[in-house]
């Protein structure tokens, strides 16, 4: 098991490239100080910091999971960053969006990952349905499989719709213990045929002190909202995880059950 918190980087955005217009949020490509190109996610957009942070802990887990996930960074992007912006939707973004961000490598030259043009292995398959069991995470369909085919190989993004217990945190513990209904739209279920090895694996590779470090890395200024504290809110986010984690059997074999229904 890896120890130790992740190490994240923080860069300066000093360049909007092209904006991705996918979806509400409207992220972009855009240039670092380090010279690299990431794909930024805005606090501005519409669903605020809440997809930041999921797609934070999401990503970083799948990453102490021993999934494929591009770097992810905090992006700093200044008052002064697209005043020269001509599209108002877009400048009305960045104005939004002062302060710290979030941005994943950009993969260049990825493609869309295709289960009828690639073969994924059952283990593969069931590791990822098993993480998104875990985190909620909606949006790994049919229509939008938010994974990518670079270098050969299988890289997960787009985590942000994960968690999405954080808009009406009253009910968390409810949620915590609960099983995932939405599996039944996951676009790997079909291959995921290995849920019960895989869910004693990931309990090897994951523990209540790597969520927390995790918890404790979500910066505070996404974090005041609804009147709570930051220090409530990782509170929460760590309680909800330590406990979803614990009771992972629900989830599992839910799956399971909604994957022998649906062959």
């Amino acid at each position: 098991m890896s120890s130790g918190a992740p190490d994240i980087r923080k860069v300066q955005v000093t360049r909007y490239v092209l904006p991705l217009r996918e979806g509400g949020s409207l992220p972009a490509i855009a240039e670092a100080d380090d010279h690299f190109l990431y794909v930024l996610k805005f606090r501005g957009a519409g669903q605020g910091p809440k997809s930041l942070i999921a797609e934070f802990i999401g990503g970083e887990i799948a990453r102490a999971l021993g999934l494929k996930v591009p770097e992810i960074v905090f992006a700093q992007l200044d008052a002064a960053f697209g005043r020269t912006e001509p599209d108002e939707e877009i400048q009305d973004l960045l104005k939004a969006s002062v302060g710290l961000n979030l941005g994943l490598h950009y993969l260049s030259g990825a493609i869309s990952f295709d289960p009828n043009v690639t073969t994924i292995d059952p283990q593969s398959a069931s590791e990822i349905v098993w993480l998104d069991c875990f985190l909620m995470n909606v949006d790994r369909t049919s229509n939008n499989t938010n994974m990518l085919i670079w270098n050969k190989e299988l890289w997960l993004i787009d985590h942000g719709a994960s968690l999405y217990f954080h808009y009406t945190p009253d009910s968390w513990e409810t949620k915590a213990g609960a099983a995932f209904t939405q599996v039944k739209s996951h676009v790997l279920l079909p291959f995921a045929s290995r849920l019960e090895e895989t869910d004693k694996k990931m309990h090897t590779l994951l523990d209540v002190k790597k969520i927390k470090d995790i918890v404790d890395l979500i910066p505070e200024e996404w974090l005041y909202e609804n009147g709570f504290s930051a220090t409530l809110w990782k509170n929460i986010y760590f309680s909800f995880l330590e406990k979803r984690f614990a009771s992972s059997n629900i989830f599992v074999k839910d799956a399971e059950h909604v994957r022998t229904t649906l062959l």
